[in-house]
């Protein structure tokens, strides 16, 4: 484990726990110029509309990136003081570099590393997937396996950990 240096929060919960809005709203509260990394596919028509919902309802105030792979290399283009950045969500990064079949282990030790020498504050939100039933297949058990690991990581190198469940957040770390 790494001494915190971070301004880093992250916000971990299940879906449509609350941790977006969450999220969000530590993001506004902080009175930076805001930053909002999408890692989501649009994969079909609906996931395609959640997207632009979400778009409209950040409106004009914020600045989005949309980076499904290159998570490290987005968040070092957009990094400088007087910026937050919100990065949402982890896991569907997580989606996104088993479906291309890249290195786990070097991209997860690659973001864990960048978090506490980020000049931004960082904002990283993610779905906690481990604590339902062991899923009945082996590519779920590995996405399983992968959140979780990036998550102790994260968390580690993080200065807040929050979970949110049913829109209300429990501090677990700072």
């Amino acid at each position: 484990m790494s001494l915190i240096s971070s301004d880093t929060t992250f916000v971990l919960g299940g879906a449509r726990s609350g941790k977006s809005r969450f999220a969000e709203q530590l993001v506004v509260s902080g009175g930076l110029e805001r930053h909002y990394v999408a890692t989501g596919r649009a994969w079909d028509e609906e996931m395609r509309s959640r997207i632009d919902t979400h778009k409209a309802d950040r409106g004009d105030l914020w600045h989005t990136h949309e980076e499904p792979l290159d998570l490290v290399g987005c968040l070092r283009a957009i990094d400088g003081e007087g910026r937050a950045i919100l990065v949402d969500c982890l896991t569907l990064w997580v989606t996104n570099l088993m479906m291309e079949e890249r290195d786990m282990v070097a991209e997860f030790a690659s973001l864990a590393a960048y978090v506490p020498a980020a000049r931004a504050r960082l904002v990283i939100v993610s779905n906690e997937v481990g604590l339902g039933i062991v899923p009945e297949n082996r590519m779920a058990r590995e996405f399983r396996d992968h959140a979780g690991r990036l998550h102790q990581m994260i968390a580690a190198e993080a200065a807040d950990v929050y979970f949110i469940a049913a829109g209300l957040p429990l501090k677990m770390k700072g």
